[in-house]
């Protein structure tokens, strides 16, 4: 088979950004290098569904290099890394990947599931939603977001699942750093590249103040924006609060704010009364899983002949007025789809959860029932040892003295 130049320099682009990725990922890399030679994964079959992308890459080789048989498709069909697919897929790799249309995207998980995997590795819970309607044996899963966990947390209540899962976005060293220092920064990021505004002076508001939205507030206030919160969670609008932000009711800030950013995982959080007093060339975007937060059905429908002004923008005109507003990455993960996602650093500790927590259930899974797990306490602590070391930090450690202090 002869390959084109073309495919060569996308092959060689794809190998590049693995690369620079890997490098960057040293929790990961060290906990690979301990695990990979004793081949725990052999022989078996990964159905994942995660975001393609030069970090997701490095995680993916490492699972290959353990003996896994990985196939994977996109969790989001705009967040795909063209020349890393390609990588991929000439090092085994198997993707499923179109993205013309929203029923390619669901397409793209059936056929994942057609090679009737051992395991799920997934990222929204769509994947396990449609693993669980299938007859073939699957041994164990795991879920890497927010939204996923509770959608599991639902099914589990009704006794819908069919074999255990880790909720890797519960362990500490997932949330504490991918969520909000990686997506508080790549979501900024993602609006910066999007659009080109200054933040600084400009008024934004964040939707939920939950892991990811204590990050974007923070990213944003740093760089000079005058940040309001909106919550429906007492504490979490109490914490905000002490953390130095405004925090008013969505409705008396939608008229004033040059900025909205939603970071809640609920639906229609930025709906229809909303979307009509929001001013003349206000920002709409969507930091959290699905495209959901805001009422896009509505935005079509008010305004037909929408148009976009350039790349991952979309102009409407709303009410009597006509005023224009416009909506980023059209309501999807502005951190995947405007920039690169979180950076390798932070996904090197969150793919460190997901490397450790597929081998951890290919041991036991036959020991444990089918309901949602935390992640090990023991991986979380090897993970937080190996993050210690590969950064060059070093803490105290407790006196025979303090040790016994505590026991009195």
């Amino acid at each position: 088979m002869v390959i084109s130049a073309e495919s060569k320099e996308t092959y060689e682009i794809g190998k590049s950004e693995y690369l620079w990725a890997k490098k960057s990922m040293p929790v990961l890399n060290r906990l690979v290098h301990r695990f990979v030679s004793k081949r725990y994964l052999e022989n078996l079959k990964l159905g994942i569904c995660l975001h393609i992308t030069k970090e997701t890459s490095v995680l993916l080789m490492a699972l290959k290099d353990a003996g896994a048989k990985v196939t994977i498709c996109p969790a989001n069909p705009l967040s795909i890394q063209e020349p890393v697919k390609f990588f991929l897929i000439k090092n085994d790799i198997k993707i499923f990947a179109k993205k013309d249309t929203l029923r390619d995207f669901y397409s793209n998980m059936e056929s994942v599931l057609d090679t009737k995997p051992h395991m799920i590795t997934d990222d929204g819970g769509e994947l396990h939603k449609r693993a669980l309607r299938r007859k073939f044996k699957i041994i164990g899963g795991t879920e890497e977001t927010t939204s996923g966990v509770n959608r599991l947390k639902a099914w589990g209540k009704e006794g819908l699942l069919l074999y255990p899962i880790i909720a890797v976005n519960r362990s500490r060293t997932k949330y504490l750093f991918d969520n909000k220092y990686g997506t508080g920064q790549s979501t900024i990021e993602g609006i910066l590249k999007t659009t080109g505004i200054l933040l600084s002076s400009k008024r934004i508001v964040v939707c939920g103040y939950g892991w990811v939205g204590k990050g974007v507030a923070r990213c944003a206030m740093g760089m000079g924006a005058k940040v309001t919160i909106t919550e429906v969670n007492i504490l979490r609008a109490l914490e905000a609060y002490f953390d130095g932000f405004e925090v008013k009711p969505l409705d008396e800030v939608i008229s004033d704010a040059n900025v909205f950013i939603t970071c809640t995982g609920q639906v229609n959080v930025i709906g229809q009364d909303q979307i009509e007093k929001i001013k003349e060339g206000a920002i709409l975007c969507n930091a959290g899983h699905f495209d959901v937060e805001i009422d896009v059905n509505y935005l079509n429908s008010v305004d037909p002949n929408h148009f976009s002004p350039r790349m991952n923008v979309t102009c409407y005109r709303v009410g009597e007025s006509k005023k224009k507003i416009y909506l980023l990455a059209k309501g999807r993960v502005i951190n995947l789809v405007g920039a690169e996602g979180n950076s390798p650093e932070v996904m090197s500790i969150s793919f460190a959860n997901q490397f450790l927590s597929i081998i951890y259930l290919s041991q036991f899974h036959e020991k444990l029932e089918n309901k949602i797990y935390k992640t090990p306490k023991k991986i979380e602590r090897k993970i937080m040892l190996t993050a210690l070391d590969s950064f060059g930090v070093k803490i105290d450690s407790l006196t025979p003295e303090q040790n016994n202090y505590f026991k009195t």
